[in-house]
């Protein structure tokens, strides 16, 4: 009996064991070993969970590809998870390996490489596994070392959490585009899940337009588990549920995924997925009105929606700043710096009224019990009002420019006041007050106005006489202009020297202040009546040596040109082949030795106006000025700075003198080609954003007081400056860039980096014009999150 009893449980043993190993078969069968690879433009491009509903691998977006997980559809698949996401998609060339030391790392078609998982170094992996419930994890010996679930990015699925460092969503860009969007979804730390307009700055409480009011709920977390229910919870205990969806179905659930996702629109909507039919839908979302979603449209410009659309719009007096992407708001045609003081300049303004309008933010001044005319005037009267909000209450509440997060919508109570400015004029004086005289004085009266009238006639006189000595003088000044030789002369007030003018007022060319692109540079003194003074003169060297009307028309376009930004054209001399050109003199020298060559490094607010000084200059030339003028050769040995240490732009103009043959050589000159945009140094092509490129990289120099390329470097990641300032960016490190700098303004130091990375971007469209760059070094445009730079020089 107990041999029988033995053998039973042998071939019970038997049989469990055999179920193991079954188990363990299927399992395995999903299980990928090193080493794998994965091919962006070939098979096998993903790697299948053991359903097939989802997949982990490369997915198209556009007409390149990016790192992901996706749920497979039969009409077309949901992403719920990307690698990177902020890092450019790849080409088809990519490669993404699982190689034999456990690491996960895509490489891509130059041979740059990027980690996928983010592991310890103390941490080995053996294994991966795409699992069923949409979670891609690694093993150790079994045991999950890492897993998508921790790392969300805009979805949460059936089984995933939402807290503890994990704690938030980032919407995005669009359903085609899976980088960081407009919207972001908190768990804070006292418990409360809120969700903000993205600023990628800093979290702003006035930012927020939804929450679950669950604070005090501290270590709360988000769960949607695989029953569709989305609630809250307190944790460790669990004690407290607050349920905010429950889409719990009867039947086959295991035919239904659940997904909770933060829109690129900003709602967060909880969809199911009927495996059995193909089709999803959305059954719960936080918003109503997509106009609720703060950010949807640009400072200065206000939301209205129409059932599930909705359109921004300026307010009256402005209009867009691009109008293919609305979302960079609105600016006024006619600006005034701050409030003018000025008691002859009167400023023109219309008041426009618009019903049942919001804006965000906190006013600077609030008036109770004031009725709508004196509300309006309260803020005509004011130069700081740029909007009211006026309230049934009476309440009359003033804001400054610029308005933020505006929403129009018929249960809306409170009326907007917008002051719109129409321009302005110098008023005349005040009119000098009568005087009285009593009847007593009428001989004095008599005698005052014979001595007026004796006063008249003489001024009389004096003024023929006058008109007619400044008549003779006009006629003999207009023969000795018939007399000059130079047509600039007669146009312009550039002034025309002789060589031996010059030649004297620089001792023969003697001190050098230095050698640029188109030729020597030296230091002059012109005598004058009874003051000298200091000038700068430029012997060109490699213009052409004919056409000399061509020479004499683009040094007429260079002294048509004035402002406090660029070198001031005081004259010129064309002799045969000597060609001179005659600037004012600044003493501090070239931005170049202000930034590399003095022993102290200059004060960080010294240098972001510097910066801002370079964009001003830089945008005259391009928009403001009677021509379009592209510089082609910005570098900051070309940029010189005065007495009060104000920039200004030199040598813009010249790339017209060149000949022929050196119109491509110049870029590639020494120190040259390291400002020089790609497309300029390949094809020659020119456009503004050439010069956009040049100023990103003199900006970048401006905030790390370094140059493009520094051997004598830590490491080797900081040779290349746009390498070192983006990976600085990129891993939260930009007080590296500033080190030992006192009083920096390190959001303004980040909101710098982020406008010098997108103006040296590779493709010229994806620099912004020069009016962008100024509103976004200024604060006043929302600056996205660039993309990394080219490493090529």
């Amino acid at each position: 009996m107990a041999h029988l009893l033995q053998s039973d449980i042998l071939l019970l043993f038997l049989l469990l064991s055999l179920h193991v190993i079954i188990i363990a078969q299927e399992n395995e069968s999903n299980i990928i070993r090193p080493p794998s690879s994965l091919y962006a433009g070939k098979h096998p491009s993903s790697w299948p969970s053991s359903s097939g509903y989802f997949r982990f691998g490369f997915y198209p977006q556009g007409n390149e590809y990016a790192v992901g997980i996706w749920l497979v559809g039969r009409s077309e698949n949901t992403t719920v998870w990307t690698a990177n996401r902020d890092d450019p998609p790849v080409s088809s060339n990519a490669t993404l390996e699982f190689t034999t030391q456990g690491i996960l790392h895509l490489r891509t078609e130059d041979g740059m490489e990027k980690i996928i998982a983010n592991l310890a170094r103390s941490v080995s992996v053996d294994s991966a596994s795409m699992l069923d419930t949409g979670n891609f994890v690694l093993y150790q010996n079994r045991t999950v070392v890492w897993e998508s679930f921790n790392f969300p990015t805009d979805t949460i699925l059936g089984g995933q959490n939402l807290s503890g460092s994990h704690n938030q969503l980032i919407s995005s860009v669009s359903r085609s585009n899976h980088s960081s969007g407009s919207y972001l979804l908190r768990m804070q730390d006292d418990g409360n899940l809120v969700a903000y307009a993205n600023n990628p700055a800093e979290v702003d409480p006035s930012d927020a337009y939804w929450d679950t009011g669950t604070d005090g709920w501290y270590f709360s977390v988000l769960n949607l588990n695989e029953r569709g229910v989305l609630a809250m919870y307190s944790s460790p205990k669990f004690h407290q549920e607050n349920v905010l969806a429950n889409l719990s179905a009867t039947g086959n659930e295991t035919m239904i995924i659940y997904r909770a996702t933060l829109d690129p629109d900003g709602n967060f909507r909880l969809y199911s997925h009927q495996l059995e039919s193909n089709t999803n839908s959305h059954k719960w979302q936080i918003l109503n009105d997509v106009c609720d979603a703060k950010g949807q449209c640009g400072l200065n410009s206000y939301c209205s929606s129409r059932g599930k659309d909705a359109e921004c719009y300026c307010y009256p007096g402005f209009t867009f700043i691009d109008e293919n992407s609305k979302s960079l708001g609105c600016s006024q045609n006619f600006t005034i710096d701050g409030c003018v003081a000025r008691k002859d300049l009167v400023i023109h303004y219309n008041i426009t009224t618009l019903d049942n309008m919001y804006w965000a933010g906190d006013p600077y001044s609030a008036k109770p019990n004031l009725e709508k005319e004196d509300c309006m005037k309260a803020c005509q009267e004011d130069c700081s009002c740029g909007g009211v909000l006026y309230s049934d209450r009476k309440s009359c509440r003033m804001y400054r420019l610029p308005l933020k997060y505006g929403k129009r919508h018929g249960n809306i109570t409170t009326t907007a006041f917008i002051k719109c400015i129409l321009g302005s004029t110098i008023s005349p004086p005040p009119e000098t007050s009568q005087i009285l005289i009593s009847e007593g004085n009428q001989s004095l009266i008599l005698t005052m106005g014979l001595g007026l009238g004796s006063v008249t006639s003489l001024c009389f006189v004096i003024a023929i006489c006058s008109f007619l000595l400044y008549r003779h003088r006009l006629q003999n000044y207009k023969k000795l202009l018939e007399n000059k030789s130079s047509v600039l002369t007669e146009q312009f007030t550039l002034r025309s020297f002789t060589f031996d003018e010059l030649d004297e007022a620089t001792h023969g060319f003697q001190d050098e202040l230095g050698k640029g692109s188109f030729g020597t540079v030296y230091k002059g003194i012109l005598p004058g009546d009874g003051k000298s003074k200091t000038i700068a003169v430029k012997r060109l060297e490699k213009v052409n040596e004919g056409e000399t009307d061509q020479i004499r028309t683009e040094m007429t376009v260079i002294g048509r040109t004035n402002h406090r930004n660029l070198v001031r054209l005081l004259g010129f001399c064309v002799e045969g082949s000597r060609k001179l050109l005659v600037y004012e003199y600044l003493g501090n020298g070239s931005l170049a030795n202000f930034l590399f060559n003095m022993n102290k490094r200059s004060v960080w607010k010294e240098r972001a106006r510097i910066a801002l000084d370079v964009a001003k200059g830089i945008l005259y030339l391009h928009e403001e000025c009677e021509g379009c003028i592209i510089h082609c050769n910005l570098k900051p040995h070309n940029i010189l700075l005065d007495d009060s240490l104000t920039a200004k732009i030199s040598d813009f103009g010249l790339a017209k003198l060149l000949r022929p043959n050196q119109t491509c050589s110049t870029p590639r000159t020494k120190g040259t080609a390291w400002y020089s945009a790609p497309e300029w140094q390949s094809s020659g092509l020119v456009s503004v954003k050439v010069d956009v490129y040049s100023f990103g990289v003199i900006l970048l120099e401006i905030i790390c007081c370094r140059s493009n390329i520094e051997v004598q470097v830590s490491s080797a990641d900081e040779i290349l400056l746009s390498t070192w300032v983006y990976s600085c960016f990129i891993g939260g490190e930009l007080n590296k860039l500033v080190v030992g700098e006192e009083e920096v303004d390190m959001k303004m130091v980040e909101r710098f980096v982020k406008v010098g990375l997108w103006c040296i971007q590779d493709d010229p469209n994806l620099r912004p014009p020069m009016k962008n760059v100024i509103l976004m070094l200024e604060g006043t445009m929302t600056i996205p999150v660039p993309p990394s730079p080219s490493l090529l020089l």
